[in-house]
């Protein structure tokens, strides 16, 4: 059978999408061999890796050993070639020196614009920018704003990124990131003799809203003055916002030939950001910037491709060079200990990981079962279920009993803002009352997935009178609704969460909040493409927290769930914890790492990267 019917029959069984077929047919013409290693490169972008390792196009690991059937028919097909020979000769393939469709870069085959994007990227993450300061002024600076206590790892981030001009801030849940980041500001501010351009951002417009709070609230807690505090940036935006996205294309306001406007830039939420996104902020940025990258580097990478974040905090795992020891210990007070590598990768140095949480002790059922995922011990967290913690429970989801424990659960989740609504209080007031409780899924199809849950959690809303659905219209005043795709001549991105409620003059709107503070109202037909937002993807929820979040697995295992999901979906609740999950999809879970495949980690600790 040829291959391209091969390759058909590949999409049928929904291992490839018909675009992987079309761009294997544009690049390789007649070349069976070259038609498969297309399509595969392709499908691999599709499902978040940057490139393809050559060892990876064999014949057992085709499709990930899904369908050896047809991975076999396949690998026939092709003649089972000697893929680097191949590679290396075909006109669609070179080394990034000219525009080629595909580059074949060290055993991996990528796309032009992967392997170009994180070329860039691992070029400015290498540079070893120091920034100048005076070390006596630096170091009564940090001490003032962060004491003198010896075991201090936010004092020793800050000073991390004050004396680089790049650097990385990787913390779990209640490590004071933005705490760190506002006293590190601070401290910037009071040893920069002129006037100091600040931005603030984030992937989404929820972890923006939430930056811009958390950041003004720890601004009130610092020991400055009223003008120094008018010195500080009071709004967070989001990436695309900060880049001038322009609507309906992948072209941006903002780049190497049109930079930003700034002198530092705070970007929150890194693991969210994926690898052309970061390849495109880099090119906009002046050469004079600084950038701090704050993030959790377990928590789940990109929807699109790459983990950035992840890959850079990888390099942290060397610790830091005896040099770089030194100075931070004289900057900090602290012991910080050092490792001799000559093969470290440089980047190590501009690198902090905050260790200690300030949110959830011992005493936190939700802190330690993160703890317990976050290191893969299924029996450590079987022992965290089975202590007497408040703030954390589990129900098994094997019969309709339990799912109709689950849609009651969910009813009574949503019931302290619709009641609200239904008292005319502000939409601030309902908006913040919806927020304080979210269920979250791992799957969007399904009766365990967003679709099936929604229609069922709406239906049973509908049932106990909170809402009132008229027939053949989707809108109703409590309908919450999710941006799936950004407007930026709305002001709405992707992720943000609107409810619907009458305006002053009685006319439906759906109120959104704004990273400013602000609520702006917008007519239901305006509205850019969205859903009903009951329940959201744990995708959807990074950058957000919820007083008490409900976690559904659904009742098999599927290749979506892994310990990173798990994990971001736990440290998205704030107070209480609520997990539904058959114990055995819950372990298969905990025990599958997400693994992006990419060669950033290489690059950055190629010295000739540089």
């Amino acid at each position: 059978m040829a291959i391209a019917q091969l390759l058909l029959n590949a999409c049928e069984a929904r291992l490839l999408r018909p675009l992987d077929v079309q761009f294997a047919r544009m690049v390789a013409g007649d070349d069976p061999a070259l038609m498969l290693a297309a399509a595969c490169v392709s499908a691999e972008a599709g499902e978040g890796h940057v490139c393809l390792p050559l060892a990876h196009l064999s014949e057992s690991l085709l499709f990930g050993g899904r369908h050896p059937e047809l991975a076999g028919q396949l690998w026939q097909a092709a003649g089972e070639p000697d893929w680097h020979h191949l590679l290396s000769t075909a006109q669609a393939v070179g080394d990034g020196s000219a525009a080629t469709p595909l580059v074949l870069h060290q055993q991996r085959l990528y796309l032009h614009r992967m392997w170009q994007s994180e070329g860039k990227v691992a070029q400015f993450i290498v540079r070893e920018a120091h920034t100048e300061f005076d070390e006596r002024q630096l170091r009564a600076a940090l001490d003032r704003h962060f004491g003198e206590q010896p075991d201090n790892w936010q004092k020793i981030a800050a000073a991390v990124a004050i004396t680089r001009q790049i650097a990385v801030i990787s913390g779990g849940p209640g490590t004071g990131k933005t705490t760190t980041v506002a006293k590190l500001l601070a401290t910037l501010l009071e040893l920069s003799a002129g006037s100091l351009r600040i931005r603030l951002a984030a992937p989404t417009g929820k972890a923006a809203a939430r930056l811009t709070e958390s950041l003004g609230k720890a601004l009130q807690q610092l020991d400055v003055s009223d003008a120094e505090k008018q010195r500080f940036p009071t709004e967070a935006t989001t990436l695309h916002r900060l880049l001038g996205a322009v609507p309906g294309s992948q072209r941006m306001r903002y780049h190497v030939g049109n930079p930003l406007h700034l002198d530092l830039l705070v970007v929150d939420e890194a693991s969210m950001v994926d690898l052309p996104m970061m390849a495109n902020l880099i090119a906009a940025l002046p050469p004079h910037a600084r950038v701090i990258f704050l993030g959790d580097r377990d928590q789940l990478a990109s929807v699109e491709a790459g983990a950035v974040l992840g890959d850079i905090c990888h390099c942290a795992e060397s610790g830091y060079s005896s040099e770089r020891a030194a100075m931070l210990m004289r900057l900090t007070g602290c012991d910080i200990e050092s490792k001799e590598d000559q093969l470290a990768p440089a980047v190590r140095d501009s690198i902090c990981l905050l260790r200690k949480s300030y949110r959830f002790d011992a005493s936190s059922g939700i802190g330690q079962l993160a703890l317990a995922v976050n290191a893969g011990e299924v029996r450590l967290v079987e022992k965290v279920f089975s202590a007497d913690f408040s703030d954390i429970v589990r129900y098994a989801l094997n019969s309709s009993a339990e799912y109709q424990h689950l849609l009651d659960a969910s009813v009574e989740g949503y019931r302290d803002y619709l009641v609200q609504l239904a008292q005319k209080a502000e939409p601030r007031q309902v908006i913040e009352a919806f927020g304080r409780f979210q269920l979250l899924c791992a799957l969007r199809e399904g009766p365990f997935g967003v679709i099936g849950l929604n229609e069922r959690i709406e239906a049973a809303l509908q049932k106990k009178r909170l809402v009132q659905r008229q027939p053949g219209s989707k809108w109703y005043i409590g309908r919450p609704v999710m941006i799936a795709r950004n407007d930026s001549a709305l002001g709405l991105f992707n992720g943000d969460i609107g409810i619907a409620m009458n305006d002053a003059e009685g006319a439906l709107k759906v109120f959104f909040p704004l990273p400013d503070g602000t609520i702006r109202a917008v007519q239901p037909s305006r509205l850019p493409p969205h859903e009903t937002a009951y329940a959201m993807t744990v995708h959807k929820s990074q950058g957000s927290e919820f007083d008490h979040t409900l976690l559904v697995l659904p009742n098999q295992f599927a290749p979506v769930l892994t310990r990173e999901l798990v994990y971001t979906a736990i440290t998205r609740a704030r107070k209480q914890l609520t997990l539904y999950a058959d114990s055995q999809v819950l372990n298969s879970a905990i025990k599958m790492r997400t693994r992006r495949r990419s060669g950033l980690v290489e690059r950055l600790a190629d010295r000739k990267t540089a």
